[in-house]
């Protein structure tokens, strides 16, 4: 007989809590949301009312929730990072099933004591290495194995994060400080190193790694700037690319309800996003912030066979998907927007990979990740197979370590073994 539809616990009704909710809402028949954690009234509230969730299910605290009886079979940790190891201890010792957003933690010993726990309580894990289930990344992967390509002895990945999210998120935004979020290469681009990781037959030996905070300072900031765009004059505002006005009312690239305008405020309408540029943190002058992660930055990988790789993130660009090519001996793969490519070395033959962009798994945040991880995660909890999770809690654990050992690597000027 087939399971029931699969139940969760929403640990964070924010940006990324509120995208994996609604695979409950795109498939009533095979989830549901039955509580939610959230310190902030206003998206606890509106997310109670989305998914009509009654009162004594609804928690300010995720201890609250945590001290009670299990209430649900999975739980979504999308608080803060340096709160999911408490959190996901916690509820997995409860016998949830958690479904954890990147990055695990900010440091390794606490990434290892989440993996321990979801071992030792017998639940499953998935980080939301959400690259991974995405169709085409799916299909590289699937010419990887085929062996088409040969051996493959290297592998380029480059994040073009965008001038306008970098500003977003990284200089205003939650993610700007590293002591009060994580490193830029662990808040932002730990889905890249898990990506190399999975295309490459072989465990990672060694990584050195550059990159600064070239920018994004106050030197930078043009003569007769104000600290906040509001204030500054018009002559000024209007010659700055980063201007928080251009980015959020001028040339919003989303409705007012979208994001990144809706992390502003809930209301959805310009007057509510203009005092929140009057007063709150994204009308800064990104000249002017608290900000100290980095702006730009390369990693540079060696495995135990020899075979090499390069990752680069940086702001300075428009913005836009990620950019892949793998090489083997025998051929090449290139992945760039919704195209895939592969070149025969043999036959000289360059072909574009077929695949159905219409699949529902292509769609929404991600390329189709957030959406892909969920259809998985929540397959997985219905049918008790863990197998059906390719972001399990060793797999990803061994990625994050790459991470630490880069960021190790570009602050202290060397090369480091893992």
């Amino acid at each position: 007989m087939e399971r029931k539809k699969v139940s969760y616990l929403v640990v964070g009704a924010g940006q990324r809590g509120a995208v994996y909710a609604q695979h409950a809402k795109k498939h009533p028949d095979e989830a549901e949301i039955a509580a939610v954690c959230e310190p902030v009234d206003n998206l606890r509230n509106r997310f109670a009312k989305e998914y009509q969730i009654p009162a004594e299910r609804c928690f300010k605290r995720w201890d609250e929730a945590a001290a009670l009886p299990r209430m649900a079979d999975a739980a979504m940790i999308c608080t803060q990072d340096a709160m999911h190891r408490d959190a996901a201890i916690a509820f997995a010792k409860k016998g949830y099933h958690l479904l954890l957003e990147k990055p695990m933690a900010p440091a390794p010993e606490d990434c290892k004591d989440i993996l321990n726990a979801a071992e030792e309580n017998g639940v499953m894990l998935a980080v939301c290495h959400v690259l991974r289930y995405t169709l085409f990344n799916r299909k590289v992967k699937e010419i990887i194995d085929s062996g088409k390509l040969g051996k493959i002895r290297t592998i380029q990945l480059l994040e073009p994060v965008g001038y306008w999210h970098q500003a977003h998120s990284f200089v205003r935004g939650n993610w700007r400080n590293e002591a009060e979020s994580s490193p830029m290469l662990l808040a932002k681009s730990c889905h890249d190193l898990d990506l190399i990781n999975y295309f490459m037959p072989s465990k990672c030996k060694r990584v050195s790694s550059f990159g600064s905070l070239g920018y994004f300072r106050p030197e930078n900031q043009p003569k007769g700037a104000a600290d906040r765009c509001t204030d500054c004059p018009a002559e000024v505002e209007a010659l700055c690319a980063y201007s928080a006005l251009k980015i959020y009312l001028r040339e919003r690239r989303y409705s007012l309800a979208g994001w990144p305008v809706s992390v502003l405020t809930g209301e959805g309408t310009a007057e509510a996003v203009l005092n929140a540029l009057k007063t709150g943190p994204y009308g800064r002058c990104v000249f002017a912030c608290d900000n100290d992660v980095v702006d730009h930055q390369v990693v540079n990988m060696e495995f135990e066979y020899g075979a090499t790789a390069s990752f680069t993130m940086t702001a300075f660009n428009e913005g836009g998907g990620r950019e892949l090519y793998v090489m083997g001996d025998q051929g090449s793969v290139r992945q760039f927007g919704e195209t895939i490519e592969h070149y025969d070395f043999l036959t000289g033959q360059k072909s574009i990979v077929p695949f159905n962009v219409g699949d529902g798994m292509h769609s929404g945040g991600h390329g189709g990740g957030d959406s892909g991880i969920m259809d998985s995660f929540n397959l997985a909890v219905k049918n008790n197979d863990p197998s059906l999770i390719s972001s399990g809690p060793r797999v990803s654990l061994e990625s994050h370590l790459m991470v630490f050992a880069a960021e190790k690597a570009r602050k202290l000027g060397t090369v480091e073994e893992l």
